[in-house]
């Protein structure tokens, strides 16, 4: 009796479908992006002669503008870097010289860091950048996780391959990888301290790690942020480099 039963079981068990990829990637955004920002953050630099710290202010609005102030340490202090739509300007205090990076350049590294200028101004949300699917489950440190594959469907994207583990319960990335159009793996992040703020949930501390470089990488904390704050338009200006 009990074959029969998992007999007609088995008949009218239907496998669930798999979860869909871009509603995953849809809540994802939700939580990551917004309208504006203001963060302020302290940058753990992990170097051959031991480790550093920068802090800086950031606020950004839509896809295409962001401005940064560094406000520690003393040899930092005052630098400044404003992106409007695909450029970028960083203002130096010791020299009052105001140079614009583009191309290649802007894969530079970020004052010794494992970020490049690139990683510090995109805004732009997952789904707008990439197509996805979903590649398998894994836990990490006990959170069960989505695996996704995003391939870029726009060209002006640092990286045309990314690889995310996504947490299932609160939509966010706990680890990426980072690939080059060769398929070279070029960075790595883990992100941690998960928390609820404003009524979504967000990661506070992520390790980058440049996979061409030595070392352990480098910690971006983030200590306070703001989401969908009022910035005034005079933040986002050339003119706010210098002042």
């Amino acid at each position: 009796m009990k074959t029969f039963f998992a007999l007609i079981i088995s008949l009218f068990w239907v496998a669930p479908a798999p979860p869909d990829a871009a509603a995953i990637l849809k809540k994802v955004d939700q939580n990551m992006s917004a309208d504006s920002q203001i963060v302020e953050s302290t940058m753990v630099i992990h170097g051959r002669r031991g480790s550093r710290e920068v802090t800086s202010r950031g606020y950004s609005e839509g896809k295409f503008k962001s401005f940064t102030e560094y406000l520690a340490p003393e040899r930092e202090k005052g630098t400044k870097m404003l992106k409007l739509e695909d450029k970028l300007w960083i203002y130096s205090p010791s020299s009052d010289r105001t140079i614009q990076l583009s191309g290649h350049m802007l894969r530079q590294s970020v004052m010794g860091s494992d970020l490049s200028y690139e990683d510090m101004m995109e805004d732009r949300k997952l789904l707008d950048m990439y197509t996805a699917m979903v590649i398998g489950e894994e836990t990490l440190s006990g959170r069960k996780t989505w695996v996704l594959e995003l391939n870029a469907k726009v060209e002006d994207v640092a990286y045309v391959k990314r690889k995310t583990w996504i947490d299932q319960e609160r939509y966010v990335p706990l680890k990426e990888e980072l690939f080059a159009k060769s398929g070279q793996l070029l960075k790595k992040t883990v992100m941690s301290n998960v928390s609820k703020i404003g009524g979504r949930w967000y990661p506070k501390s992520i390790n980058y790690k440049d996979m061409l470089k030595n070392g352990k990488g480098t910690d971006f904390n983030i200590n306070n942020i703001q989401f969908n704050p009022s910035i005034p338009a005079h933040i986002f200006s050339k003119a706010s480099l210098k002042k």
